[in-house]
């Protein structure tokens, strides 16, 4: 577990979050409501929200819009992530990919076990950077949204968290003349 640094400030990030479903409204969107509660809990600001038909060229179109925006930090995608044949979060999103968080999917299905067993290998939940935003996507369910918001984004997510979080690298989109930063200290 990581650990918060105790002279560092909380920095508020823009994040966009983005429902993939064919059934969904914004009234029966309760992954997509769980993901805004938590990150407003936390401090965070809503930047954008929307709910997409389970279409990678769809998906792909609105992402492609929020990692172009710099007002946007993060993106949160729940849904489309599993096996049935209009599950397509996975193949929209990785190609606008400039690095795979690779750690991401394999917490997630750690921390998942716990609570659903070995059903967690049909998750797909993945995350990656593109254009300095970090894009986290995690299946369509409100306690899906609850885990990996809980056990693993809101850490990666504040700037106090060491030894490594995203904030520093979501930060240099902002100010581009600035040098990207590392946030991950190594201990000695």
């Amino acid at each position: 577990m990581g650990h918060a640094q105790e002279n560092a400030e909380f920095v508020p990030l823009n994040i966009a979050v983005l429902t993939v479903s064919d059934t969904r409204t914004e009234e029966t969107d309760t992954s997509g409501h769980t993901l805004v509660d938590r990150l407003q809990q936390t401090g965070h600001k809503l930047q954008s929200k929307a709910i997409v038909k389970d279409d990678v060229y769809q998906l792909r179109s609105i992402l492609s819009q929020w990692i172009a925006e710099s007002e946007i930090h993060v993106v949160l995608i729940t849904g489309g992530t599993g096996f049935t044949a209009r599950d397509s979060t996975p193949e929209a999103v990785k190609p606008l990919f400039d690095k795979t968080v690779e750690g991401f999917g394999e917490l997630f299905r750690q921390i998942s076990a716990q609570d659903i067993g070995s059903s967690t290998v049909q998750s797909r939940a993945l995350a990656g950077i593109a254009n300095n935003t970090v894009v986290f996507c995690m299946p369509g369910s409100p306690n899906a949204c609850k885990t990996a918001w809980d056990g693993i984004i809101k850490e990666q997510l504040d700037a106090r968290h060491r030894p490594c979080n995203f904030v520093a690298m979501v930060l240099a989109k902002v100010a581009a003349e600035a040098p990207v930063i590392t946030a991950c200290e190594t201990r000695s």
